[in-house]
């Protein structure tokens, strides 16, 4: 009698609840949607709800727990703007997504305070296409999560840090930028979508941007002095503490160099330690193409740039920070040890997926350098 009780209590919760809740998105690959519920665990959410002999533990798939997840670190911070987002894989929504084994808080005071309904729980455990080892513990800065074992180790090891600059240094992708101040700034943007992605080859997609617009050296100084680089969050923190520690900064991009030079002066980074493409221009400053002999200028372009470094230098460990397709390439034999994909400005699902570290602020890097 008591059980039917409860059932009918939980019922009428699930039923005439009123609220804002937040889910995780539905179209994501288990791989996305598993990290996602890693992060949210790891940065403070309430998810001994979602174990094995918890409430809220079936149905047992990861796309319900990772909605558990993300809800709980909203309702942790009282719903705050920002805190249902992960990068874009989770979004608020109006509809309560609680069932009849398990409420979903829809307030921060009842985010850690229900009460454990008994369930029969599945032997099963939510599976995920990524094969990295992947867990996390809790963070205490503003991170979502620390990777266990030898991920840290590598990145605590490292004697040299490569940054992506578009999107990952700056919060912005610079030829988007400058193709929007030349009035052409959709179509590249498309192009540069599709490139990120490692849909078509980085060198088509470069040739095929640059010819939308084709901008003039004056064009281009006109924008530096009128645009200067906005630098991603925690950036300038990170660097410092890398320097701090000895550990060499490059930037390497498939920007350009006019463009990057900018940024680097701000961050303290020799131009020696650029590696990046370069515009070409007639003696009138006129745009004539880009310099094809940059490795950057094609796929697999930054890998070779890594392997270069790493064989002038001698580096035993090193790391690439990036968004796009073009920089996972960097992981290689020969060139980065580890790939840390950077989400704090675009999530690529097909990149994140295959990273060994996903990161949607900078704070989990510098923390754990401490």
């Amino acid at each position: 009698m008591a059980v039917v009780v409860l059932a009918v209590i939980l019922l009428s919760m699930v039923g005439h609840s009123s609220g804002t809740w937040c889910v995780c998105r539905e179209g994501l690959s288990e791989a996305m949607l598993q990290k996602t519920l890693d992060y949210a665990c790891g940065a403070g959410a309430d998810c001994g709800h979602i174990h094995l002999n918890g409430p809220c533990f079936n149905p047992n798939t990861v796309k319900s727990h990772c909605s558990y997840a993300v809800n709980s670190f909203f309702q942790k911070k009282r719903q705050s703007q920002g805190t249902c987002d992960f990068a874009g894989t989770a979004t608020v929504s109006a509809s309560d997504p609680s069932y009849t084994s398990c409420a979903f808080p829809a307030s921060a005071s009842g985010s850690g305070t229900m009460t454990p309904v008994t369930t029969t729980p599945s032997t099963r455990v939510p599976t995920t296409t990524n094969t990295r080892p992947y867990t996390v513990t809790p963070s205490t800065g503003g991170g979502l999560g620390i990777p266990a074992g030898e991920i840290l180790d590598l990145w605590r090891g490292v004697e040299a840090v490569c940054f992506d600059v578009d999107s990952t240094v700056c919060v912005d992708e610079g030829i988007d930028e400058l193709a929007e101040f030349c009035g052409a700034g959709k179509a590249v943007a498309e192009w540069t979508a599709r490139a990120m992605g490692g849909s078509v080859p980085f060198e088509e997609a470069l040739a095929a941007r640059l010819s939308l617009f084709k901008p003039s050296l004056s064009k281009v100084d006109e924008y530096l002095q009128k645009t200067p680089p906005r630098l991603s969050p925690g950036i300038e923190e990170l660097v410092k503490k890398l320097r701090a520690n000895k550990i060499d900064v490059y930037l390497i991009s498939g920007g350009f160099r006019q463009m990057i030079n900018p940024v680097a002066s701000v961050l303290g980074i020799p131009r020696e330690n650029i590696f990046a493409n370069n515009l070409l221009f007639g003696n009138s400053g006129e745009f004539v193409g880009f310099d094809e002999k940059e490795p950057t200028s094609r796929s697999g372009g930054k890998a070779k740039a890594v392997q270069h470094i790493r064989k002038g230098r001698s580096y035993k460990t090193m790391a690439m920070i990036g968004d796009g397709a073009t920089d996972l390439e960097a992981r290689r034999p020969g060139g980065a040890d580890l790939f840390i994909c950077y989400a704090g400005v675009q999530l690529r699902e097909a990149v994140a997926a295959q990273a060994d570290w996903l990161i949607f602020n900078f704070e989990p890097l510098i923390n754990s350098l401490d």
